[in-house]
């Protein structure tokens, strides 16, 4: 896929990001998403953010975060989302929605992966269904099984990823994993919320890692 077909994808999933928040109420803002410390509105802090962060500023945040990126992420999302309101994120997401700009060494298609996970962290625990379309799935699925920053590729180790909803496997391990793509994607990025659905001899092995 050619970068500007991931940026069209981005952009439209962003601009998708901001109708769901645009849905909330205030109480939905306050709310815990499926990210540790991050609410929805540290986490509405966090897409806004990373269209408009100079290199400067990621390089004072993992410097204050003691090289931990996760721990930068999480500081500079909450900071940010304390100087503006919800409305102003929204504007600011819909603004830059079509913004190739990203953070040093990420690839042209992880602000398209952040933003396809970052929606469910937003809509599961509100139970909001977020549909996920395939071609951008797919595409952010195979960029975090071989990506050495989302930690993926450990996860995935010996496993073959099988998708129930489309033409779609991954990885060439002998422990088969199936599942909905959605739920594939939240799994090897970490979050525990889609191993329900998850079914196959790796999936157990998925889990426990």
């Amino acid at each position: 896929m050619h970068e500007g077909g991931i940026l069209a994808w981005t952009e439209a999933e962003r601009l998708s990001f901001a109708d769901l928040l645009e849905g909330l109420d205030d109480k939905d803002w306050s709310a815990e998403t499926l990210c540790p410390e991050w609410t929805v509105h540290a986490m509405a802090g966090h897409l806004a953010q990373t269209t408009r962060n100079r290199l400067k500023d990621t390089l004072a945040g993992i410097v204050k975060a003691k090289g931990n990126w996760d721990r930068m992420n999480t500081d500079q999302a909450i900071a940010y989302a304390a100087r503006f309101s919800p409305a102003e994120l929204v504007a600011q997401i819909r603004e830059d929605a079509g913004s190739a700009r990203r953070s040093p060494g990420a690839k042209p298609i992880d602000p398209l992966a952040d933003v396809l996970i970052h929606g469910q962290d937003v809509a599961r625990p509100l139970g909001i269904a977020r549909p996920m379309p395939e071609k951008p799935a797919i595409a952010a699925l195979e960029h975090l099984l071989v990506s050495p920053f989302w930690g993926a590729k450990k996860r995935c180790k010996d496993l073959r990823l099988i998708a129930t909803d489309a033409d779609w496997t991954g990885g060439t391990g002998p422990e088969e994993v199936r599942g909905p793509l959605v739920d594939l994607l939240l799994s090897v990025s970490g979050r525990s919320t889609g191993l329900a659905t998850l079914t196959g001899p790796g999936a157990a092995l998925l889990g426990a890692r």
